[in-house]
């Protein structure tokens, strides 16, 4: 068994899955601004190495993402390890530098359990896990709604129900293993912006996470 590269009594890591249009990248932001978290998409991660100079993984990145095929978990997982190390180098975690465990808010990953028995061995276990439960008409109609103007292909609707169903094959059941291990904050993702916020903040506050 190898032993992995960050120690959960010294670094907080915390995963946000909820499907297409729940409101991951809104909520994350609002975590960031209260909790010192460092935000890292596994998305975002994917997107830049493919276009690093002298990226060793970023012909191989391209070539998946172009077949619309999942990348191989150990290149995003070490993508994540990598940031979180630099991060913690670069002394640019506002929960670290308020004094207290540096904070990492890991956004759409993992999307399938190999991916978190594998983060969680080689990177860091996890301490939890937020859950947007959001109800697939609200999902589309948001979607729908951020089509109109985000310019992104995969928003309209027969995409939007391919990725839900996806979502639900393949995501729910991390969901669901974390959850049978007490570790997911699970909060409805409907109506008012700053409700569910209200929400998730108190689902962290029962697990003992406090903003900074």
């Amino acid at each position: 068994m190898s032993t992995p590269r960050f120690s959960p009594t010294t670094t907080t890591v915390v995963f946000v899955l909820g499907g297409p249009g729940s409101g991951k990248g809104t909520q994350s932001a609002n975590l960031v601004r209260d909790y010192g978290f460092t935000h890292l998409s596994a998305g975002d991660l994917l997107r830049a190495e493919q276009v690093r100079e002298g990226s060793q993984a970023g012909e191989l990145i391209r070539t998946y993402i172009r077949e619309g095929k999942i990348v191989p978990m150990e290149i995003t997982v070490k993508l994540l390890s990598d940031a979180m190390a630099e991060t913690l180098v670069a002394g640019t975690n506002p929960a670290a530098n308020a004094g207290s465990k540096p904070r990492f808010l890991v956004d759409g990953f993992p999307r399938k359990l190999d991916q978190a028995v594998f983060f969680e061995d080689t990177v860091c276990p996890s301490e939890m896990t937020l859950f947007l439960d959001c109800p697939e008409e609200v999902m589309e109609a948001r979607l729908l709604k951020r089509g109109e103007t985000s310019g992104r292909d995969d928003d309209n609707a027969e995409s939007i129900r391919k990725r839900f169903r996806t979502f639900v094959e393949t995501s729910m059941p991390v969901v669901e293993a974390f959850a049978a291990q007490g570790k997911v904050v699970s909060v409805k993702a409907t109506g008012d912006v700053g409700d569910v916020y209200k929400r998730i903040r108190a689902g962290l506050l029962e697990k003992g996470l406090n903003p900074l």
